[in-house]
């Protein structure tokens, strides 16, 4: 078999806001390319990119899926991705292995907060962008607006390469501006695209659009800017070529439009996916943090990174990887980077959603999944070299919303955990870990949908069932001065006894700061082996603060002075007294407890304003900022994490439904003097209960 020549590959993202269209319009690419005899549909349940029963019950995807298909001679690589914020991590693997990211965009509501945010990431990773503006049959669908808001929020280089024809219920098919030919679906639901001639009454808008879209052009290179000048025709040939090295190099954004529901617009889509955008050949690869740079070549040690793992309790796992140079081959064995062990791989498979075929090899700048991999995990390098390079993932957001978890029978104990784990390894922004305190299973996601898609995951693939207990505020404890302590640990047993004396020295690092250790002892007075117990000890008292027990940040700690027995003093009494100096030295800090605030963004209906903003001034909230988007409104606020814990359905009430938001982490902040007080009320009594 032979390999896949990298120059024919397109490895495709589709990103964007939830609930703009995206698996609709990968099954629609998927039908008009004939990978799939029949058009699925999200809302029944049938798409090929949706098959968990999660995502079909939700409507929603909640895992990226990939699609691999062929279109006039090329193979497209689709990774269709999720827009719930829960579910981001999918998404952010999804644009670290591709080159081309299109962003699908609601024609109704325009360009939403998860599509800016997701626009941000592809930057970074300098990206080419294409905009398909779908939906444009819906009820208060305005191309043109929307195509101003792109201009607004990502530059001036956001350029339309199609016009609609007709709008609402009366669009009906699309205007080339490349080669000035409309195209139309007289037919949508057998997906019938003919070509037609330009309506008259839309020759002059056409015209205009047009024009737009040769001075975007001409401006990439003298050349064709020259000709543009002198009135010279430039060839469809030029044009595409012109379009594709901007579109690469990051200077052109062509924005195409159409309903993936009806079939209008998918067909220009396809032939814009292989004459637009860019192959694996032509784009830079990853830098290296150390060792040879890549080649991107065929022959050569193979390296490929894992960015997609499915956890299955029958199957085991499944990993999606993206090969960077060399072969990957069946039956073969790699290193893995992460763990310096060699795996095995098995079959080498192809995927379109689910469904699979084998393949006996996997070339450079192509996509394939191996099943059943020992240990294998999201951002592990595979390699055929010596050693494995770095190739590492984009940063994930942090888990915020934390719940206690609880089995139904003693049966599930043991399960839970195990199956867990599994789940943490399909998804790396799930921390699941035991409260040292309450001894409670906690698992963290990114919002309360991200945890409950878990439970139900435990429940459908391991039939475990479990409870959840409300969400948990990662509340943390800091200091506000310096402080200094002195400690001694004595113990005499009649043999060999235990001896410790250390002086420290505690200074705040402010709310965000981190955990610092600087050795100070000058003479020997303790010795060196001595130093690394102290600073376990405090780690370990860090752990419960003196104010309600919760974690200590923004701390530095300077030991300072200190006593040793030349015969009593051990490591066990090093790390007790250290323990016991931070805990007198943070009681005399001036020690105070600290709360996640919360970068919220609410999208409403501008009728709901008033009362959104009401809302989120009664729950502490510093309102930051709103900006009317035809029709609905951006509010964007900061709000304490412990406000936001029942917010969701709390919007759906306030907005009819219509309302939507997302939240990241922005920093810690004090508690306010009196809800301090009733918090660290609350964990006392909480901690008499448990011990009773």
């Amino acid at each position: 078999m032979a390999l896949e020549d990298p120059r024919r590959i397109r490895n495709v993202a589709l990103v964007g806001h939830r609930g703009s269209g995206k698996t609709s319009l990968a099954e629609a690419l998927l039908y008009e390319a004939g990978a799939i005899d029949r058009l699925g549909s999200v809302a029944e349940g049938t798409t090929t990119c949706d098959s968990q029963p999660d995502e079909r019950a939700r409507r929603m995807s909640i895992s990226a899926a990939l699609a691999q298909f062929r279109w006039r001679g090329y193979k497209i690589n689709l990774i269709d991705t999720p827009g719930e914020p829960s579910f981001v991590a999918d998404a952010i693997a999804a644009l670290r292995v591709c080159e081309t990211a299109v962003f699908v965009v609601n024609g109704a509501m325009g360009v939403e907060v998860g599509t800016e945010r997701l626009w941000q990431r592809a930057e970074e990773l300098g990206l080419a962008r294409l905009v398909f503006v779908n939906m444009l049959d819906r009820e208060r669908a305005d191309f043109d607006a929307v195509l101003e808001q792109l201009k607004e929020r990502f530059g001036p280089h956001v350029v339309a390469t199609e016009v609609p024809i007709g709008s609402e219920q009366e669009f009906r098919g699309v205007v080339d501006l490349v080669d000035m030919k409309a195209f139309v679906t007289p037919r949508p639901e057998r997906g019938q695209t003919v070509e037609a001639e330009i309506p008259d009454e839309l020759a002059e808008r056409a015209e205009k659009y047009r024009e737009r879209l040769m001075d975007e052009v001409a401006e990439l290179s003298d050349e064709l800017m020259e000709r543009y000048l002198e009135g010279e025709a430039i060839s469809h040939e030029e044009i595409v070529a012109a379009l594709e090295r901007g579109v690469s190099e990051g200077r052109i954004f062509p924005v195409a439009c159409g309903s993936a529901t009806r079939n209008i617009g998918t067909l220009r889509l396809l032939d814009a996916l292989v004459e637009d955008l860019p192959s694996p050949a032509e784009i830079a690869l990853p830098s290296l943090a150390a060792g040879d740079p890549l080649s991107g070549a065929a022959d050569v040690p193979p390296v490929a990174l894992v960015f997609k793992t499915l956890a299955d309790p029958y199957a085991g796992t499944l990993n999606l990887l993206r090969v960077y140079e060399g072969t990957v081959r069946s039956e073969s064995q790699l290193l893995n980077g992460r763990t310096g062990q060699r795996e095995r791989v098995g079959q080498l498979l192809s995927l379109l959603g689910k469904s699979s075929e084998p393949v006996e090899a996997v070339g450079p700048g192509d996509f394939g999944a191996v099943a059943k991999l020992k240990d294998t995990h999201v951002g592990d390098v595979l390699t055929g070299r010596k050693e494995a390079p770095a190739l590492a993932m984009p940063e994930l957001p942090r888990p915020v919303m934390a719940f206690a978890v609880e089995p139904h029978s003693r049966a599930d104990e043991d399960k839970v955990t195990g199956a867990l784990a599994r789940l943490c390894e399909e998804d790396p922004t799930l921390d699941v870990h035991r409260d040292p305190q309450t001894g409670e299973l906690i698992v963290a996601g990114l919002t309360p949908m991200h945890v409950e898609v878990v439970v139900g995951r435990l429940k459908e693939r391991f039939g475990v069932e479990v409870d959840l207990k409300p969400p948990r505020v990662p509340y943390r404890e800091t200091i506000t001065r310096q402080a200094r302590a002195h400690a001694r640990h004595k113990k005499q047993t009649g043999g060999r006894g235990q001896f410790a004396d250390c002086h420290i020295v505690i200074e705040p690092l402010g709310a965000d700061g981190g955990f610092e250790f600087v050795d100070e002892i000058r003479g020997g007075v303790i010795p060196g082996q001595f130093i690394p117990a102290v600073e376990k000890g405090v780690r370990e008292a860090m752990s419960a603060g003196v104010v309600a027990g919760y974690p200590v940040q923004g701390v530095r700690v300077r030991v300072v002075d200190g006593k040793h027995h030349p015969v009593d003093s051990s490591e066990i009494a090093f790390k007790i007294a250290g323990s016991m100096a931070f805990k007198q030295a943070m009681a005399e800090a001036g020690p105070v407890l600290l709360e996640p605030i919360m970068r919220v963004t609410v999208t409403v209906p501008d009728e709901c304003v008033g009362d959104v903003i009401g809302d989120l001034n009664a729950r502490r909230g510093r309102p930051l900022g709103m900006e009317p988007r035809g029709g609905v409104t951006e509010v964007r606020a900061e709000v304490p994490m412990a406000e936001m814990l029942s917010y969701g359905a709390d919007l759906r009430s306030l907005t009819g439904g219509r309302g939507d938001y997302a939240m990241e982490l922005a920093r810690y902040e004090q508690v306010p003097a009196q809800i301090a007080k009733r918090i660290a009320a609350e964990e006392a009594g909480e901690a008499v209960t448990a011990k009773a």
